[in-house]
């Protein structure tokens, strides 16, 4: 493919807890290297089925204010029809319905242009699955 359309995958471990994890410097750093001084758009997608990417502030609770408002919205007990994995993982399948799967976000001379307090996150509530791929795809 030509350099206008350019895409790496990280892999990230969550871990065994309901977590959001700030992807904004993986993705800074893949600009970096792939969009140099350049116009575009940077598309971030987990192609996961209980994974979602999110647009929000980080380290000043937002992040556990996300995921105490899924606990409320997407308890996890034994409602869900869908029921494998761990009790309440059904939850865990709504979820990008919720939070989508991907976020498309200008580049601007090579540099990603989010607000003052916007981070990029991974919004993960499935403990039963630890690692998970995100695409970064540059399109300029």
């Amino acid at each position: 493919m030509s350099d206008s359309f350019t895409t790496m995958v990280l892999n990230i471990t969550t871990g065994t807890a309901e977590t959001v994890t700030d992807l904004t410097r993986a993705c800074e750093e893949f600009l970096t290297r792939s969009a140099p001084g350049r116009d575009g758009l940077l598309n971030v997608f987990v192609p996961h089925a209980t994974a979602g990417i999110a647009v929000l502030e980080t380290g000043a609770g937002s992040d556990d204010d996300l995921l105490a408002a899924l606990h409320h919205l997407l308890p996890a007990d034994d409602r869900w029809q869908h029921r494998h994995g761990s009790p309440g993982h059904g939850r865990d399948h709504v979820l990008p319905a919720l939070v989508p799967p991907h976020a498309t976000l200008p580049v601007i001379a090579g540099r990603l242009e989010l607000g003052t307090w916007q981070s990029v996150c991974l919004v993960d509530t499935n403990k039963d699955n630890a690692n998970r791929q995100v695409r970064l795809s540059f399109l300029g």
